[in-house]
C-alpha cells in the first residue's frame, strides 16, 4: 500500500516519483513473496516432521472417532500425506466427513480451476500486450492494462478475455449448483438423514400463551400425513440450577477418584482417602468422597422428586416442537404462513438437533428477539465503524516511508531489505490480526440476539463476515489507497481524473497482491501445522483434563471454523477476480492460493477436523456461490470503470464500453436465473418426495445428472453410474462434448464403477427408524436430564472394589461407578478408549 503521508506540493508526479514508486512496488512485492515463501515452508517443513509423532494433533481421526468413519493412517514419509490427501475419493469423503465438507472442498476446488485457466489464459493473450505498452509503466505495474494506451485497439483483447472469464464463471457456478440442488435432495431424503430423530421435526417460534398443545395438533394436521406429536417447551430455573449444580459434583467426584486412583498405582497400595473441612460439618476434617457422594445423592433425588411433580414446576416457554409422520410435511410448514397476525408462529426451522439448540434463548420473548435484534444490527455497524477508523490509522501507521519521515526511524532510510520487509509483511499481517478478531464479535452479537441454533448463528455469520471483510479489507484498507492519489492529485485539474484511474487502479494491485500472498502462503502453512491446537491439545489433558471423561473430550478432533473460513475464501475470490484482467499477477497468486488450501483442507478433514455433529445438509454452499457472484460484479465494476476512463473519441473505445456494460447486464439475467432457480429454498421439493415414496430405492442411488441422451444411450447400469459421477465431478468446470469425448477414449476402472456414495447397510441400521418421543428426546436439558449419576473413574483393579462399592452404597441408586475403558498405566497415566461412551 502506499503512504497517504507521502504527498508533495506538485499536482502531477515527476519521472523521479514514477521511478521511486515503481522501485517500490517491486520492493514490496519482492520481499513480501521472498519472506512469505520462506515463512511458509519452514512451517511446512516443521509439519512434515511433526505429523509423525503427534498423531493426536495431525491425526486424531485415526483413532478418536467411531471405527467406521477412521480413514487409513498415513505413512511416515517426509511429504507422504500429500498423495494419502489426494487419493482419497470424494465417495469416501461423503460417506465419512458428510456432504457440507464435500460442498465446501468442491468449491474450493472450483475457485483453484477458474484461476488457474485465467492465469494460462491471461499469460498467454493480455501480459504479452501490457508488457508492449506505451504508457511507460515499470517493474510490476509494467503488467498492468494501466500500461496500454487509451488509443490502442489491443484493449480489445483485454475485453474479450473479461467477458470469457465472466461467461465461463458464470456458467461454472450454475453447474455447480446443479450438482449441489441433486445432492442436497439426495442427501435428504437418503436413510442416512431420514433416519435422524429430528429429519420430520420443526422447531415452532413465537406461540402465543393461550394456544394449547391441541390447538396447536389442529393447526398442522392440515399437511400431509398429519401430526405424531407436539410438545410445547417447558423449563424451570430452580431445576436448572439443581442439573447444574449435580453436575459440577458428579465433575468434582470424578476428578479426586481418578487423582486417587492415580496416586495409589504409583504407590502400589491403597493410601489414605483424602480429606477436606466444610461448614456442614462445623469445619471438621471429613472424607472427600463420602461428602461428595452424599450432596450428589441429594442432588439425584430432588430431580426426582421434581420428575414426579413437574405440572406445576414447570413454566411454559413460547416454542413448540411439532413431530410430522412425514418429512415433506416438516418442510411445507417450514416454507408456510402459519398465521397472518404478527409475533405469532413467526419461525419454523426443520431437522432439529438437540445438540444444536441454544436453549437459553428459546426462553426469550418474540419482542425482547426483535429488539436485540436491531440492537445486534446497530452494534455490526458501530463495530464497523471502529474497525474502519482502526484498520485506516494503523494501516497508515505501519507505512514504512511515513514511518521513515520520523526522527526516531531516521535509520531506516537507506535500508531497501528493511523498506521491503516492512512495506511488504506489515501491513497485511497487521490487517490479517484484526480480521481474525472480528468473527468473535459478529459470533457473541448473533447469540445476544436470541438465535435459537448454533448452525443457525454460523450461516447468518458468514453473509455478515464477508461484507464487513469486503468493506474492511478490500475497499477501505486497499482501495481507497488509490482513491485518495486520485483525489489529490487531480486536485485543480480535473480532466486528469481519467487519467489518474488508468495508472492508479491497477497500481493498488500491490496491496492486495501482498495480502493475498500473506494469506496464500502464512495462512495455509498456517492451517496445516495447527500451532494453537497443537499446544492445546497437550497442555489441555495436562492441565485441565483431570478424568476420564475430560480426556476422552480432550482427544476428540477439532471442529472446522466455516463461519470465518468461507468468507476469507470468497473475499480472496473477489480480489483475485476484480484484478484478473486488470493486473494479471493477482489471479496467478490466487491461484496458488485455492490450490494450496485445496490440498490441505483435503488433508485436515480426512484426519483432523470431524464436523459430523454440525450439518446444515449443504446449505452453505449456495451462499458462498452468491459471495462469488458479487466478486463477478466488482470485477465488472473495475472493468467499466478503467474502459470509461480510457474513452477516446472513437468508435472502437465506445464499443468496449458498450460491451462491457452488456458483460454486467448479461450477469445480472444470469443472476436473477439463478436466483429463481437455485436460491428458492432450502428445503425438500415436493417432486423428489414423491419420487422417492414412488421407488424408495432412488433414495440410495447418487442423483442423475445425465441428460436423457446419456441416460438412453443403451449402456449397462454400472457404466452409466460411472458417467453419472464423472459428470457429477467435472460438468461444470468441463464442457459436455468434451467429457463425452474423453469418456468414449478411456475405459472406466471397476474401481470406479464400484464406488459407493452411500453408508452401508451395517451403517444405517444404527439410526432411528420409528416414532420420536419428543418429551423424552427434545425438551431442554434439564427436563431431559436423569435422576442418576454415572461415574466414569478408572478404579478398575481389585483394591478399588470396596471404594466403589461404598460410593454406590451412599448413592442410594442414583450413583453407578463405571470403570470400563478408563485405567491407570504403571507409569501413573490415565489411558481412556477413544469409542467408549457413557
Amino acid at each position: 500500500m502506499d503512504s497517504i503521508f507521502n504527498i508533495t506540493g506538485h499536482l502531477a508526479p515527476s519521472q523521479d516519483d514514477d521511478t521511486q514508486d515503481t522501485s517500490s512496488s517491486i520492493r514490496t512485492f519482492v520481499s513480501s513473496l521472498v519472506l512469505n515463501a520462506s515463512v511458509a515452508l519452514l512451517i511446512f517443513l516443521a509439519f512434515s516432521l511433526l505429523r509423525p509423532r503427534f498423531r493426536r494433533v495431525y491425526a486424531p481421526r485415526t483413532y478418536a472417532i467411531n471405527k467406521s468413519k477412521r480413514p487409513l493412517p498415513v505413512g511416515n514419509g517426509l511429504f507422504s500425506w500429500i498423495p494419502a490427501a489426494l487419493r482419497v475419493p470424494d465417495t469416501e469423503i461423503i460417506k465419512k466427513s458428510g456432504l457440507d465438507t464435500y460442498l465446501f472442498l468442491r468449491s474450493i476446488r472450483t475457485k483453484f480451476i477458474v484461476f488457474s485457466v485465467l492465469s494460462l489464459a491471461s499469460a498467454a493473450s493480455i501480459v504479452p500486450v501490457n508488457v508492449r505498452g506505451t504508457m511507460g509503466q515499470r517493474g510490476l505495474n509494467s503488467l498492468s492494462m494501466g500500461n496500454v494506451d487509451a488509443k490502442s485497439d489491443w484493449l480489445w483483447a483485454h475485453v474479450t478475455l473479461f467477458a470469457l472469464a465472466v461467461a465461463w464463471t458464470m456458467r461454472a457456478l450454475i453447474g455447480e449448483l446443479r450438482v449441489y440442488m441433486g445432492l442436497r435432495m439426495w442427501w435428504l431424503t437418503h436413510p442416512q438423514t431420514t433416519r435422524r430423530p429430528g429429519a420430520a421435526v420443526v422447531l415452532v417460534s413465537d406461540v402465543p400463551a393461550n394456544m394449547s398443545d391441541k390447538q396447536l395438533e389442529n393447526l398442522f394436521e392440515v399437511f400431509p400425513g398429519g401430526v405424531g406429536q407436539v410438545f410445547v417447551n417447558r423449563t424451570s430455573r430452580r431445576l436448572k440450577k439443581l442439573v447444574e449444580r449435580r453436575d459440577k459434583l458428579a465433575k468434582r467426584l470424578e476428578r479426586e477418584l481418578t487423582g486417587f486412583a492415580v496416586k495409589c498405582t504409583r504407590a502400589g497400595q491403597l493410601l489414605a482417602r483424602p480429606q477436606t473441612r466444610a461448614a456442614k460439618s462445623m469445619f471438621k476434617p471429613c472424607d472427600v468422597f463420602e461428602q461428595c457422594a452424599d450432596a450428589l445423592a441429594e442432588c439425584n433425588e430432588q430431580i426426582a422428586r421434581s420428575a414426579q411433580n413437574r405440572t406445576g414446576e414447570l413454566e411454559r416457554q413460547s416454542t413448540a416442537l411439532v413431530r410430522f409422520r412425514r418429512q415433506i410435511a416438516a418442510h411445507m410448514a417450514a416454507q408456510t404462513t402459519l398465521d397472518s397476525r404478527p409475533f405469532r408462529l413467526g419461525r419454523v426451522t426443520t431437522d432439529v438437533d438437540p445438540e444444536d439448540v441454544i436453549w437459553a434463548n428459546l426462553e426469550i420473548s418474540c419482542w425482547s428477539r426483535r429488539i436485540r435484534g436491531y440492537a445486534s444490527f446497530v452494534a455490526t455497524l458501530a463495530l464497523t465503524v471502529t474497525w474502519t477508523a482502526i484498520s485506516a490509522v494503523l494501516s497508515t501507521l505501519v507505512q514504512v516511508e511515513s514511518l521513515a519521515q520520523l526522527d526516531r526511524f531516521a535509520w531506516l532510510r537507506g535500508h531497501s531489505l528493511l523498506l521491503g520487509l516492512f512495506s511488504g509483511a506489515v501491513p497485511s499481517l497487521v490487517m490479517a490480526l484484526l480480521m481474525a478478531v472480528m468473527p468473535r464479535l459478529l459470533r457473541a452479537l448473533l447469540y445476544l440476539e436470541g438465535t435459537p441454533r448454533r448452525s443457525e448463528i454460523r450461516l447468518r455469520l458468514l453473509h455478515r463476515y464477508f461484507w464487513f471483510q469486503v468493506w474492511n479489507v478490500y475497499l477501505v484498507t486497499i482501495f481507497s489507497t488509490s482513491v485518495f492519489q486520485i483525489a489529490v492529485q487531480s486536485l485543480g485539474r480535473p480532466a486528469q481524473i481519467f487519467e489518474l484511474v488508468q495508472t492508479q487502479v491497477p497500481q493498488s494491485a500491490t496491496s492486495i497482491l501482498t495480502y493475498v500472498l500473506l494469506l496464500s502462503f502464512v495462512g495455509a502453512a498456517k492451517e496445516i501445522l495447527q500451532g494453537v491446537p497443537l499446544a492445546l491439545r497437550y497442555l489441555k489433558p495436562l492441565l485441565l483434563a483431570k478424568s476420564p471423561r475430560e480426556l476422552q473430550r480432550a482427544e476428540r478432533p477439532g471442529e472446522f471454523k466455516w463461519e470465518s473460513a468461507i468468507p476469507t475464501h470468497s473475499v480472496i475470490f473477489l480480489m483475485g477476480f476484480s484484478y484478473a484482467v486488470l493486473q494479471p499477477v493477482v489471479s496467478w497468486f490466487a491461484a496458488v492460493y485455492f490450490g494450496l488450501f485445496y490440498v490441505i483442507y483435503r488433508y485436515q478433514f480426512v484426519y483432523v477436523y470431524d464436523d459430523r455433529a454440525w450439518s446444515v445438509h449443504g446449505v452453505s454452499f449456495p451462499r458462498a456461490v452468491q459471495q462469488m457472484v458479487a466478486g463477478v460484479y466488482v470485477s465488472e465494476l473495475f472493468m467499466l470503470a478503467m474502459m470509461v476512463a480510457k474513452l477516446q473519441r472513437s468508435a472502437s473505445a465506445i464499443l468496449r464500453v458498450v460491451a462491457v456494460a452488456l458483460v454486467l447486464v448479461l450477469t445480472v439475467v444470469v443472476h436473477l436465473y439463478i436466483n429463481d432457480e437455485y436460491m428458492r429454498s432450502d428445503h425438500l421439493s415436493v417432486r423428489r418426495a414423491a419420487d422417492v415414496d414412488a421407488n424408495p430405492q432412488m433414495a440410495t442411488e447418487f442423483p442423475s445428472l445425465l441428460d436423457s441422451d446419456d441416460s438412453a444411450s443403451g449402456l449397462a447400469s454400472d457404466e452409466l453410474r460411472a458417467r453419472n459421477r464423472v459428470f457429477a465431478t467435472y460438468r461444470s468446470l468441463v464442457p459436455d462434448i468434451v467429457l463425452r469425448w474423453v469418456l468414449r477414449a478411456v475405459t472406466l476402472t471397476p474401481e470406479a464403477r464400484d464406488g459407493d456414495w452411500m453408508d452401508s447397510e451395517e451403517e444405517l441400521a444404527g439410526g432411528h427408524d420409528g416414532d420420536v418421543d419428543l418429551a423424552r428426546q427434545f425438551s431442554s436439558p434439564e427436563v431431559r436430564a436423569r435422576p442418576e449419576s454415572t461415574l466414569w473413574v478408572p478404579l478398575a483393579d481389585p483394591m478399588f472394589g470396596p471404594l466403589a462399592r461404598e460410593l454406590e452404597r451412599r448413592g442410594r441408586g442414583t450413583i453407578r461407578v463405571a470403570a470400563q475403558g478408563a485405567e491407570v498405566t504403571t507409569r501413573g497415566k490415565v489411558r481412556v478408549d477413544a469409542d467408549m461412551e457413557i
